[in-house]
C-alpha cells in the first residue's frame, strides 16, 4: 500500500511536451452536501474509467487537498488532443457529469465551486528532482531515471532534449 522510497536522486523520465491538468472543487457551504457530494464523487469515477482505458491518454495523477473545503487532482496527459477528446467523448462519464452539473448550476453554484487549469509545457520547460522519494507526480506518470541521466543541475535537466527532438 505504501510505496518504498527509491534511494538517491531521481528525475522524471518524461520525453517531449508534458500536458498538466489541475482540476478541482471548493465546498462553499458544507450544509449543501447534496450539491457538492456528487461533484466530489464524480472525479474518482472518471479516474477509474481512464485507468481502465490507457489509450485515452491519462498518464497519471495525484489527488490533493488544499483545505477541508478544497480538493483537486493534478493530472498528466499524453497530449492536449487526448485530454480534449476525453472531455468531449459522448460515451465517457465526463460528458454526462458535466451535463448534470450544467443543469444544476444555478442551485449548486452557491454550494460548490469548480475550476481547472491546463498547461502544455514544452520539452525544455520542465525539470524534476526526487530525493529518496517513491515515484511521485510527473515521475509516477512517466517513470524515473537516475538524475545523472538528465544532469545534476536544474539547468542541465531543462536543457535535455529527447532523441526525437534532437534528430528532427
Amino acid at each position: 500500500m505504501f510505496a518504498k522510497p527509491i534511494p538517491g536522486r531521481m528525475t522524471a523520465a518524461a520525453e517531449g511536451d508534458v500536458v498538466v491538468l489541475l482540476i478541482g472543487m471548493r465546498i462553499n457551504h458544507f450544509r449543501g452536501v447534496h450539491h457538492w457530494l456528487p461533484v466530489l464523487a464524480a472525479m474518482p469515477r472518471m479516474l477509474r474509467e481512464l485507468g481502465r482505458n490507457k489509450e485515452r491518454g491519462l498518464l497519471g495523477y495525484t489527488l490533493l487537498t488544499g483545505s477541508p473545503r478544497t480538493y483537486y487532482v493534478v493530472q498528466y496527459w499524453e497530449s492536449k488532443e487526448k485530454l480534449y477528446a476525453y472531455a468531449a467523448a459522448p460515451d465517457m462519464f465526463h460528458r454526462k457529469a458535466w451535463a448534470i452539473i450544467n443543469r444544476k448550476e444555478k442551485k449548486s453554484r452557491q454550494h460548490v465551486g469548480l475550476w481547472h487549469e491546463t498547461y502544455v509545457v514544452p520539452e525544455g520547460g520542465y525539470e524534476s528532482i526526487y530525493a529518496d522519494m517513491p515515484a511521485y507526480g510527473l515521475a509516477a506518470a512517466t517513470g524515473v531515471l537516475p538524475i545523472a541521466a538528465r544532469g545534476r543541475r536544474g539547468a542541465d535537466r531543462l536543457a535535455h532534449r529527447s532523441s526525437a527532438r534532437r534528430s528532427g
